[in-house]
């Protein structure tokens, strides 16, 4: 599942990518902040499968959660993992 809770859906809605491009920001400032935008929505998935608020994850969490995650996709497949790539 994705941060909407959806198979399949984005990081980042169209709406706020618009926002984004809509944004003063130099094309850098725009990727970084799209970057910042979808992290923060992994983080809030990551943080709501441990069952603790996102200021509470640590850093082995985060990339225990990335190996598991790696694990689904190369053991049942990209769908079956949460990040699609």
């Amino acid at each position: 599942m994705n941060p909407q809770g959806q198979p399949g859906a984005q990081f980042l809605t169209l709406e706020e990518s618009a926002m984004v491009d809509a944004a003063l920001l130099a094309n850098h400032e725009k990727f970084l902040t799209r970057l910042t935008i979808s992290s923060l929505k992994l983080l809030q998935h990551i943080a709501q499968e441990y069952g603790v608020a996102i200021e509470d994850l640590t850093t082995q969490q985060i990339i225990a959660w990335f190996e598991k995650d790696g694990k689904i996709r190369r053991e049942e497949g990209i769908e079956a993992a949460f990040l699609k790539w």
